[in-house]
């Protein structure tokens, strides 16, 4: 057997490699010199291209392109109602946005647990956390997989909830032949660099509803308009405006939306190889009985953002954190999505309590994000399946 990074042994990668990396080419670049050579930095023509393009990827009416994905559902929050003690149920499993949206808006996040096959919000939980004061459900595609929209939708018919999908994990992912996006009443999706497609960072909403786009175009600029139609009274001239409500400076520039429309370009050729990706890794971990993977629904047809491994560790003679640890010294870049959000001090000191959700806790101490972007190659991964088999061998009982 060799010997462990970790202990003295050779390293599988000689450079440590990341979890997730962007990929821009010469057109990506191309498409932003050419708006520094411009006119128009921000507030300029791009905007609209690269919101043109999402309602097409989407087959969403409306999309609102923002800075990034937490001031895009603060603003999909903002458009819902959300106020004071309105509680918003999300998943524990997620990045903290997801739930401190509601906080945002003076709401309260509640947490339902997760389907412990999928990953995803179940929707036998969200039921039993409806009260009188539930305003919203936050349901988010975890790792890319759509989450069960149809039963989900049917929930927030049932109970008048307004249903928002968090996407940013799951741009080009498919429900039921329909793309993410046109689904729920508001979609939220994130640019960041690790995402399927970037634009260094940005966000979006997509809508069919008239009345949320107007108030998600208000949010993302001061409030402000000179949309006539949105005023009370006509316009004084070419130079009026009006602050018809509270808003904030949520604003995407041109630069980065030259670089997302120019990715949007390439999202087929992303997905196309993220699912090769994804394939390769379920066969590679399908003879490891001390690895679990991420159970998909027959109704998503998923574009994944992250790869994660379940540790069976019951067959394990170490913690998560010693495979974590030797992973690193063999120089794959592995990472942990996501901390339950209510286990965080702040949220603690709001109150909530540990054992809320049993099943997102248990996941928790078992799971570890491996390498999943566009450019990996073969050889890559290879790698990064040797070195897994590596460190389970060693550990294994």
């Amino acid at each position: 057997m060799n010997e462990l990074a970790i202990h003295g042994g050779k390293p599988v990668f000689e450079k440590k490699t990341g979890y997730g990396h962007q990929y821009i080419d010469d057109a990506d670049i191309q498409a932003v010199v050419e708006v520094l050579k411009s006119d128009f930095l921000t507030c300029g023509p791009k905007i609209d291209e690269a919101e043109a393009k999402l309602c097409e990827i989407t087959g969403a009416k409306h999309a609102v392109l923002v800075a990034n994905g937490t001031a895009a559902l603060h603003a999909a929050a903002f458009a819902a109602g959300i106020g004071k003690d309105d509680e918003v149920i999300t998943t524990p499993i997620t990045f903290a946005a997801s739930a401190n949206c509601a906080l945002y808006c003076g709401g309260k996040p509640v947490f339902a647990d997760i389907n412990p096959d999928t990953y995803n919000i179940d929707p036998v939980e969200i039921e039993r956390k409806i009260t009188d004061k539930t305003k919203a459900i936050v349901a988010v595609d975890f790792t890319g997989q759509a989450v069960e929209i149809e039963r989900i939708r049917e929930i927030c018919d049932k109970h008048n909830l307004i249903f928002i999908e968090d996407a940013a994990h799951s741009l080009g992912t498919k429900y039921n032949g329909k793309p993410v996006g046109s689904l729920a009443d508001m979609t939220e999706f994130s640019f960041h660099p690790v995402k399927t497609c970037t634009a260094g960072e940005g966000g979006a909403i997509t809508t069919n509803d008239d009345e949320l786009y107007k108030k998600l175009v208000l949010f993302r600029t001061h409030g402000i308009t000179r949309v006539q139609d949105w005023m009370d009274k006509p316009s004084e001239g070419g130079w009026y405006y009006q602050q018809v409500e509270l808003g904030y400076n949520y604003r995407m520039t041109d630069i980065q939306a030259a670089l997302l429309s120019s990715q949007l370009d390439k999202l087929d050729m992303f997905a196309a190889r993220r699912k090769e990706l994804v394939k390769r890794y379920d066969e590679a971990f399908s003879t490891m009985p001390e690895i679990s993977v991420q159970k998909n629904i027959p109704e998503s047809d998923t574009v994944r953002h992250l790869y994660i491994i379940q540790l069976n560790t019951e067959l394990l003679k170490c913690s998560r954190k010693e495979v974590f640890d030797a992973l690193q010294a063999e120089g794959v870049g592995v990472n942990v999505h996501y901390i339950p959000v209510y286990s965080f001090p702040y949220y603690q000191k709001l109150g909530y309590k540990m054992g809320i959700c049993p099943n997102a806790e248990r996941l928790y101490e078992r799971i570890i994000s491996i390498p999943l972007f566009y450019s990996m190659t073969n050889e890559d991964q290879d790698k990064v399946v040797e070195a897994v088999k590596k460190v389970i061998d060693y550990y294994r009982k």
